[in-house]
């Protein structure tokens, strides 16, 4: 049972035989009146355990991209039933209009529609419709609240694909498509073309030279059909916000434009999601449907407050390669003593694949270092300098190992490791 305004107005207005003829009795009478009207108001408003109702919203959308939820209601009663229809969703889904007032006549439906902007990634989960329907007084009326799943999967804004057109191009340079060509360890031979000056005298083909009587070379293209491995660390440090999102946020950005490059160069990607368990995988995927599938798999990933078990990172790259690959790391670097366990792993993966790691950087640290205003802000900005050498001594250390290290803000994280991975190739190293 609900009450409404005329209600409140109703008993307001009873003031006035209460002034007329002031005495308990007349007081208390006029309650009774309201109270009366409301109860067959209530009892007379058709029962909103009549209606059928129903959601349909798309399977899916991009984040910060707007969709539309439609519900509709079915009276199933013999009476017209006025109602107040409240669609509810959780704050991250962004619903507008969630409120409307339907007039839906006895064996008819009516539809209202909302529009979902969701501010966050991941599984957005529709709460209970709740529906007032009012009695013909218009004083109450009956309530009740009706089970209706409905799911919204919020899949990663991937803003990195502006990056993707001008890596394809430098790309198609590489693989022979344009005018310049590569060459080095590691690439297939391409094709045969005269000498120019500025050529590289070692990719001379001399038999080829003696054969037409000018002097000629050979261009190569990277190699296609490899192997790329990419895993994303879900543990505490994926949790860390990152001026006003979660690393893995970054992290899984950056895997997407990672992955739509790799593919179209040819190579096989793959992606492994893992804390101190695997969390989700991709794998097999390849063309079009890779970005769609990588997208659907780690849209509703979450950070899991546990430190990452990098013994289960080195056994999953053992499991999923038999030969030398590409394997790319997103993580966060910790100055802690956490970092051994790390820099173990990375080091001993080294030594079989070409291993990358690539690690969002906080954009707060840079600001804390330049805040010298009181004493205060003098010793945090000490502590942060701090931070700061010491991640740079685990890059040097890593690197030392023979891993490459991309280190960028949240924003720049993926055109970083695609523009490294593209040197990589052009380097003849994958």
């Amino acid at each position: 049972m609900y009450l409404t305004m005329r209600t409140v107005w109703l008993l307001a207005v009873g003031a006035v035989p209460v002034f007329l003829l002031p005495r308990p009795a007349t007081a208390l009478a006029w309650m009774a009146l309201v109270v009366l009207l409301v109860g067959v108001d209530v009892v007379a408003a058709p029962s909103p355990r009549g209606l059928r109702a129903t959601r349909e919203v798309a399977r899916a959308v991009r984040l910060g991209e707007t969709t539309t939820e439609t519900l509709t209601l079915t009276n199933t009663t013999g009476r017209t039933m006025s109602t107040l229809v409240r669609d509810a969703w959780p704050p991250s889904a962004g619903a507008s209009g969630e409120r409307s007032a339907l007039v839906i006549p006895a064996g008819q439906r009516r539809r209202t529609h909302i529009a979902l902007t969701p501010t966050r990634r991941g599984d957005r989960m529709a709460d209970l419709v709740t529906v007032r329907v009012r009695g013909p007084l218009g004083l109450a009326g009956r309530q009740a609240s009706l089970t209706v799943p409905a799911r919204l999967r919020v899949l990663p804004r991937f803003a990195s694909r502006r990056h993707l057109p001008s890596r394809l191009a430098r790309l198609r340079e590489m693989d022979g498509r344009s005018a310049v060509m590569v060459h080095g360890a590691g690439t297939e031979f391409d094709s045969l073309r005269e000498y120019v000056v500025g050529d590289d005298v070692r990719s001379i083909d001399w038999r080829s030279t003696a054969r037409r009587g000018e002097v000629v070379v050979r261009t190569w293209r990277p190699e296609r059909d490899r192997r790329v491995l990419i895993l994303v660390d879900t543990g505490r440090m994926a949790a860390a916000r990152l001026d006003d999102a979660p690393r893995l946020d970054a992290q899984i950005e950056a895997m997407l434009l990672m992955a739509a490059l790799a593919s179209r160069a040819g190579d096989r990607v793959d992606a492994v999601a893992l804390d101190v368990e695997t969390r989700t995988q991709v794998r097999g995927v390849s063309g079009a449907a890779l970005l769609g599938a990588l997208a659907d798999a780690f849209a509703p990933l979450e950070p899991a407050l546990v430190e990452t078990n990098w013994t289960l990172v080195a056994t999953t790259v053992e499991a999923a390669l038999s030969q030398r690959a590409f394997v790319v790391v997103l993580t966060g670097l910790d100055a802690s003593g956490t970092s051994a366990a790390m820099l173990r792993t990375l080091a001993t993966l080294a030594r079989q694949h070409t291993v990358v790691v690539a690690s969002a950087t906080d954009p707060g640290l840079e600001r804390l270092r330049s805040q010298h205003d009181d004493a205060e802000n003098v010793y945090i900005a000490a502590a942060a300098e701090r931070d700061l050498v010491e991640l740079d001594a685990i890059s040097a250390r890593l690197r030392r190992a023979g891993v490459e290290v991309v280190e960028a803000a949240p924003g720049a994280l993926a055109p970083a490791l695609a523009d490294t991975y593209l040197a990589l190739k052009a380097a003849g190293r994958l």
